[in-house]
């Protein structure tokens, strides 16, 4: 099992977690949702990685985690983030 920092942004009602090491996703109702959804697509893409030669990971940028955190601006709870550590 392996140690993941992870965001969460409410974002138009839902909640998305993203993970900084690898750019993975997950969106969910609730932030324990999002942060399944996002467990869940991490073993997925670890099992893809581990079979195929032509699939890299690099953690996010500074320039990608701006983005998705104030993508949006203009909506009302778009600045509602957190950072949270999770084992996946």
């Amino acid at each position: 099992m392996n140690f993941y920092t992870v965001v969460l942004r409410k974002n138009s009602g839902h909640w998305v977690a993203l993970c900084l090491e690898n750019g993975i996703v997950g969106q969910g109702n609730s932030q324990e949702d999002a942060i399944k959804k996002l467990k869940e697509a991490i073993e997925s893409f670890e099992e893809v990685y581990e079979s195929e030669s032509n699939i890299y990971k690099s953690p996010v940028s500074i320039d990608e985690l701006h983005e998705f955190l104030f993508v949006e601006e203009k909506e009302q709870d778009s600045e509602i983030y957190e950072l949270r550590k999770v084992y996946a």
